[in-house]
């Protein structure tokens, strides 16, 4: 009979590994990336806050989602809710350099939300935040394509990921920002 439970318990572990949190040693806080101009962007600054996390690129077919990014933002941002964008060329649909991207998001979509310096988010070169959120979450938070989402709730834990096909303001986000803002 144990070895039954044994053998039961170990399949569902390997079944859900990817929704296990494998490694709490660090946290999104503990993290620092540049912003669009080149600064330093302590994310110590974020804690407590409910993050979405979203790799962007300009010449992708889901970049019309910086206007529900950009609604998401000034719908929550009171409530201790942050959008950070992280332009990526991990999908080769990304402008040549942090001014071209930073001139593109203000002038097509007035974004006023923060947004990083150009950055890889998957292999090997990846930025350590994406290696954090690949090894503390699991496949399903490795972007996949621009725009994936990354929902890191108030103690700086992955909360759910999302795909780009999904829409930023669908309820599957949005209740779950509100729940988290909410708590």
């Amino acid at each position: 009979m144990k070895a039954k439970l044994y053998i039961i318990t170990l399949i569902l572990m390997i079944f859900f590994k990817n929704n296990l949190s494998a490694s709490n040693d660090k946290f999104f806080y503990d993290f620092k990336i540049n912003d669009v101009s080149g600064n330093k962007l302590n994310l110590k600054e974020f804690k407590n806050k409910v993050i979405l996390l979203v790799n962007t690129a300009s010449y992708c077919g889901f970049t019309k989602q910086y206007d529900d990014l950009q609604y998401l933002w000034d719908k929550y941002k009171n409530n201790n809710f942050i959008v950070l964008a992280v332009p990526s060329n991990s999908f080769n649909q990304e402008k040549k350099n942090n001014d071209e991207v930073k001139e593109f998001c203000e002038f097509n979509f007035n974004i006023t939300f923060p947004i990083t310096e150009i950055t890889e988010v998957k292999g090997e070169f990846a930025h350590p935040i994406y290696k954090w959120a690949y090894e503390s979450y699991g496949s399903s938070a490795k972007p996949k394509w621009n725009f994936h989402k990354i929902l890191i709730n108030n103690d700086g834990m992955i909360e759910d990921t999302f795909s780009s096909l999904i829409n930023p303001k669908s309820k599957k986000i949005t209740a779950k920002i509100e729940k988290l803002i909410n708590n």
